[in-house]
């Protein structure tokens, strides 16, 4: 079965402000894909584009190069009649509300429905009432727009672009004139309706604190789109911001897998000195997208450090003194299927290295008294080499454990294999810290016992 068309195809697009030599190109050969049910948000620095854009796939600005093709309708040289049916199949909501304060809160959203002839007025105040309760306005249906807060005139617009069930819902700045818990809720209740109505939402913002609810995040930049995977390393400000809708469609795992050693250095130090952003991150509340994150990006970089040093396996032990254990927070099996491996402090080569805090480079761990090989004769497999490095806090105690295995070619673990893993402890500390911290705030309370 052939792949159904995007809802909105942007091919080639320029865009033209002004004339002579006053004439100013603000979109640049600009092509774009916006899939059914697909929460896409579009940033960049103010003045690059985006509203430009918004409103050519709104079929409210004229396309003067290129194609433009909303629901299967070209817009480039379609007449009046075609734009007006294509704009009754969208919704809008804008920075500025735009209802009509001698309106109540019901007639306002009953302006969107008048665009239907066929619908009998009863009909539409009752799918208007039920919009604006899903909303948590339906105490304010009579309300006019002074009577209510910034927030709930916000609702009010997001009511009125989803009562006819848009196939496309267009956004420009909502929460640009909401404080962060407002923001928070209006964006969170758009992407709620807008999923569960099927329709695709292209939102335009500059507002890092609401990147997480995206599909996915496209930045404008001088009038051409570049996505935060390919532009990750140089635009740091949005860096950790991003990761969450990174990590859903699997790029954070591409992406730091395809860096070069220099730039998976770089990459690090910059999660580094932008840590504080992980801490703005929590605070919003969305607890299972940082987690996630976290996850994925831990997960990125093990395998990538695997790679780096061309070891067979890669696993981040956590410590737990308490329990006296080591628990795997990252293992990959064969195939890189995450395994889950609980080992005791008291011994082992890893063990060694979180009560002594050394690194350890062994050319044949069997020959070694601190190897345990219980774990290779219930798995089958055969630990040829081993490198350990302990990962400590700034009070150098030890946390963490990493511990790569068998390096590929037959070969040990060279001394230079050994320089470089050091160079990761740091940034590895930071962010596995960060993962600790969000695990405890999602498990509050005691630890566990310690099994038999």
């Amino acid at each position: 079965m052939a792949d159904l068309e995007p809802v909105i195809a942007v091919r080639n697009v320029n865009y033209y402000y002004g004339a002579g030599t006053l004439r100013k190109q603000v979109l640049n050969n600009v092509s774009v894909d916006i899939e059914a049910g697909e929460i896409v948000i579009l940033t960049g620095p103010s003045g690059s584009g985006k509203t430009t854009l918004l409103t050519l796939g709104g079929a409210l600005r004229s396309v003067e190069e290129g194609s433009v093709r909303v629901l299967g309708q070209e817009l480039n040289g379609a007449g009046h009649a075609a734009l007006v049916s294509v704009r009754r199949n969208i919704g809008f909501i804008f920075q500025a509300h735009n209802l009509l304060g001698a309106l109540t809160a019901s007639q306002n959203v009953q302006m969107s429905l008048g665009l239907d002839p066929t619908l009998p007025p009863e009909e539409a105040r009752v799918q208007c009432a039920a919009m604006l309760g899903a909303v948590g306005l339906g105490a304010h249906l009579n309300h006019y727009p002074e009577q209510l807060s910034g927030g709930q005139r916000q609702r009010v617009a997001i009511a009125r672009a989803l009562v006819r069930q848009p196939k496309i819902v267009l956004a420009d700045e909502p929460t640009a004139a909401l404080d962060k818990q407002s923001g928070r809720e209006v964006v969170i209740l758009l992407q709620k309706l807008a999923k569960e109505q099927g329709c695709a939402i292209l939102l335009v913002t500059h507002d890092n604190r609401i990147l997480d609810i995206a599909d996915r995040i496209m930045m404008l930049e001088d009038g051409r789109i570049a996505s935060f995977s390919s532009g990750i390393m140089e635009h740091t400000g949005n860096l950790l911001s991003v990761f969450a809708s990174l990590q859903r469609k699997g790029d954070l795992v591409r992406h730091v897998g395809s860096l070069s050693d220099k730039k998976f250095l770089e990459f690090l130090e910059q999660v580094t000195a932008e840590f504080e952003q992980f801490t703005r991150m929590i605070e919003l509340g969305n607890q299972e997208v940082v987690e996630a994150l976290f996850d994925q990006m831990l997960d990125a970089i093990t395998l990538k450090i695997r790679d780096m040093l061309e070891a067979e396996r890669a696993t981040i032990f956590l410590v737990q003194r308490e329990l006296g254990i080591l628990q795997s927070k990252i293992a990959h099996g064969d195939g890189q299927k995450p395994l889950k491996i609980t080992i005791p402090l008291a011994a082992g080569i890893a063990g060694r290295v979180a009560r002594t805090a050394e690194t350890l480079n062994i050319a044949d761990p069997y020959q070694h008294p601190d190897f345990n090989p219980t774990v290779d004769r219930e798995t089958g497999f055969l630990t040829r080499h081993i490198l350990c490095m302990p990962i400590s806090d700034k009070t150098s105690n030890v946390f963490a454990v990493v511990q790569l295995v068998n390096k590929k070619g037959g070969s040990p673990f060279s001394a230079a294999d050994e320089k470089r893993f050091r160079d990761f402890a740091e940034p590895m500390s930071a962010i596995l810290q960060a993962a600790i911290s969000l695990q405890r705030r999602a498990e509050p309370g005691p630890l566990p016992q310690r099994p038999d």
